[in-house]
């Protein structure tokens, strides 16, 4: 069955936009893991404007399931993912001025770099991912990064779903399959939700993970925080 993790960045936001510590992110990720979550997410970026790296090293000490971090592999990312040694650390390219992540690694253009950093997380046996666009041309690079997985970037997939999912599921399948042959791992996120999230999962059986954050967020302001979980871990049935 594919894990689901879930991403709490929005909840750092609301958190941040009164100050004090309400709602509290690590009661909140233990809420998460107590309601189904088979995993949590963050995405700690340098202006800390959601997730703090203090909440990062709060979370290391409380998540009892996958802890996986994302972020640009700046010299502060790499400290803390050998200070706290997550179950996953997700390499994102996006630079700090960015809203979201909005596109994968060019895994020919930075591969050896990609390959330092990768060794580099590995010593510390954490899990690697790398987050990618689905064209063929960027796998085998990426495998020879010495990654474990790849995280298949699924905007274009959620932005065109409704108009034909059949086409906007097939360069995610054919890509997935490369993945699968050359020993790949592969996690899937971005703007997934309950309208998309089965049928991507049903299209890719093996997918081993998708990290949600928004949307869960957004669905759980109407459904409940643990109801929410539940309807989407059903997704992934």
């Amino acid at each position: 069955m594919t894990k689901l993790s879930v991403n709490i960045n929005k909840i750092a936001t609301l958190r941040n936009a009164r100050g004090g510590n309400n709602p509290d992110v690590v009661k909140v990720a233990l809420d998460c893991e107590r309601f189904g979550a088979e995993g949590i997410t963050v995405h700690p970026r340098p202006d800390e404007r959601h997730i703090r790296y203090q909440d990062v090293l709060d979370l290391s000490q409380a998540v009892t399931t996958e802890f996986n971090i994302e972020g640009y592999p700046d010299k502060r990312f790499m400290e803390i993912i050998r200070m706290v040694k997550p179950a996953q650390a997700t390499l994102v390219p996006d630079p700090p001025h960015v809203l979201t992540s909005n596109n994968g690694w060019d895994t020919i253009t930075h591969q050896e770099m990609l390959k330092d950093i990768v060794a580099e997380l590995k010593e510390s046996g954490t899990r690697v991912s790398i987050f990618i666009n689905p064209e063929a041309k960027y796998f085998e690079p990426a495998k020879s990064t010495g990654t474990d997985r790849v995280e298949l970037y699924t905007e274009p997939y959620a932005s065109h779903y409704h108009i034909d999912r059949v086409k906007a599921v097939k360069p995610y399948v054919e890509v997935a399959h490369i993945a699968r042959d050359l020993g790949l791992g592969l996690n899937a996120g971005h703007d997934l939700d309950l309208h998309n999230l089965k049928f991507l999962k049903d299209s890719i059986p093996f997918l081993d993970e998708v990290s949600i954050g928004h949307a869960l967020i957004c669905d759980a302001l109407y459904y409940g925080l643990e109801n929410t979980i539940q309807m989407y871990r059903r997704q992934l049935e």
